[in-house]
Parts: structure tokens; C-alpha cells; sequence
């Protein structure tokens, strides 16, 4: 069912989607300190709003995940649909950890 290459295709969602939240936003504190607003708030901010924008970009782009969802459901190929819930769920781990990052460098709490 699950070969070393879709191991290695679940490693990397992760780690695009980790990358993508703690990248972008310590790369908006870095903007946000230069025109003066406080840094740690809005790193904090844009660690919340980037998980959506991780889990996109780790799956590259939603129209394949659709498509395999679509040939999983219509046309019985239930292995797509099983891949693509765990390509998913591994990006998400990987937003989620970055977040839990950011909160870490940030000391605040994303949800009280």
C-alpha cells in the first residue's frame, strides 16, 4: 500500500509546510521590525494566518489533491483517497509544529 517513495512524498509535506510557517513568519518580523511595528506580535499573527497558505504549498496547489480525491470516490480507487488524507494530515502536523514554534519563540498562547 505505502511504498519508501510515498514515505518520502509524506517528509517532505511536512517539512514544506514547517517551513513555510516558521520561514514566513520570521521573515515578517524581520519586515515588521523594519517599519517599526512590534516584531514578536506579528510573527505571532503571521503564524496563525500562514497554515492554510503551508498546507496549500505542501501539497502543491489543491487541484491534484481534488482530482485524486475525485478518482478515489468515482471511480474506486480507494488507495488515492487513503494517500491523499495522509499527505494532508502530514502537512497539517508540519503547520501545526511550526506554529507551535512560533509560540514558543513568542511566548503567547494562538488560541487562549
Amino acid at each position: 500500500m505505502f511504498n519508501r517513495d510515498f514515505a518520502a512524498t509524506l517528509v517532505v509535506d511536512f517539512f514544506v509546510a514547517f517551513g513555510v510557517v516558521l520561514g514566513g513568519a520570521l521573515i515578517g518580523g524581520i519586515g515588521a521590525f523594519i517599519i517599526g511595528k512590534p516584531p514578536l506580535t506579528t510573527i505571532h499573527d503571521l503564524a496563525g494566518s500562514l497554515k492554510i497558505w503551508a498546507l496549500v504549498a505542501a501539497i502543491g496547489g489543491t487541484f491534484d489533491a481534488i482530482t485524486s480525491l475525485e478518482r478515489g470516490l468515482f471511480y474506486g480507487t480507494h488507495i488515492d483517497i487513503y494517500k491523499t488524507v495522509c499527505m494532508l494530515l502530514a502537512a497539517l502536523s508540519g503547520a501545526n509544529a511550526g506554529t507551535l514554534i512560533i509560540q514558543w519563540i513568542t511566548q503567547e498562547q494562538m488560541y487562549p
